[in-house]
């Protein structure tokens, strides 16, 4: 796979979590899977230590993003933060929480200044950030608020789960399932739908995308026998998505929808709350599914499993998903002809 012209800005993460290992995995099979050029934003002294417990053999250099590239086939690219980071393998920090969120910052900062191609972000822990006083919700609302102040235009980001036979966008995300039929609207509805159309052709290269739309309740609403969202939200929208020029069909019963005769019959699943989405893009392909964030003025894409504190350091974590965030990354940045 060609890599794209600038090289990938890759977040720390939690440090107590498995993303320091599994960025040391990926580099450590580079060769063998054609990953495209990345750096670190981290502490470089804390992957030097996880990479002595792992055991993996990985030089590690601290670098300017602009020398990244030239680094990467020796070692991996550095690049230190201004922030402390204090970290033990499996155990949270909340004084960690400026690192984490600098990283990602400094991440977009470095694609607005033509120095990063795009952002893989590693998992956060967000009760951590929380209890340091984090606002947002996770990763996806704090993009959008960074991508706002670069192009000075309001950003409606949508998280896609992205695998080899499913793309999956959840309308409402992460709120508590009571509180989704009331979050639920035409509107909202629509608005995803419009964002995921767009992005499915501009940075997926899908001229004409079939999306799918999901009811939200049993057989979806039985005609109003269980439930009464798809008469009243989801119908109206998907007429005004079909309206606007976008190949929507729906409502449809979430039970028959994800099978692979009917997966064959679209490009993207919109549903309706964060666990019809992600329940069946992680159980189709949970190693090689990709959190990717839509509606943004930069690529980002994420490995989808957590910070899998159990697991941090023992070299049991599974670089594939992260492995598969940065080949996405790239593809999606060469396929976006506004880079």
């Amino acid at each position: 796979m060609a890599a794209p012209p600038l090289p990938l800005a890759v977040t720390m993460g939690e440090p107590g979590g498995v993303g320091p290992d599994v960025t040391l995995a990926a580099w450590a099979m580079r060769e063998r899977t054609s990953l495209p050029a990345f750096y670190w934003l981290g502490d470089p002294d804390l992957l030097v230590a996880r990479a002595r417990r792992m055991g993996i053999a990985a030089a590690i250099e601290r670098v300017a993003p602009a020398d990244a590239e030239a680094c990467f086939p020796r070692a991996i690219p550095v690049v230190p933060l201004d922030a402390r980071v204090t970290s033990e393998a499996g155990r949270l920090d909340p004084g960690n929480a400026a690192a984490v969120i600098e990283a990602i910052a400094r991440a977009v900062g470095d694609i607005r200044s033509g120095n990063a191609a795009a952002v893989v972000t590693n998992p956060i822990n967000k009760k951590s950030l929380y209890d340091a006083g984090f606002r947002y919700p996770g990763h996806t609302e704090f993009l959008g608020t960074l991508s706002a102040a670069w192009t000075g235009h309001p950003a409606r980001p949508v998280m896609m789960l992205a695998g080899p036979s499913l793309k999956a966008v959840p309308v409402t995300v992460h709120i508590p399932l009571h509180d989704v039929p009331a979050a639920l609207s035409e509107q909202l509805v629509v608005e995803t739908g419009q964002i995921l159309a767009g992005d499915l052709r501009r940075r997926f290269a899908i001229a004409q995308p079939r999306i799918a739309v999901a009811g939200l309740n049993p057989h979806a609403g039985e005609g109003g026998a269980l439930g009464d969202e798809e008469e009243r939200i989801v119908r109206p929208a998907v007429r005004a998505l079909q309206a606007a020029g976008i190949a929507a069909f729906g409502p449809l019963s979430a039970d028959s929808m994800f099978h692979p005769e009917a997966r064959a019959g679209y490009d993207a699943a919109l549903c309706m709350y964060h666990d019809q989405a992600l329940i069946p893009a992680k159980t189709l392909s949970f190693d090689e599914t990709v959190n990717v964030t839509l509606g943004l003025a930069f690529v980002r894409t994420s490995p989808d499993h957590g910070t899998a504190l159990d697991i941090a350091g023992t070299g049991r974590a599974n670089p594939s998903s992260l492995t598969a965030a940065l080949k996405m990354a790239a593809m999606l940045v060469r396929n976006d002809p506004g880079r």
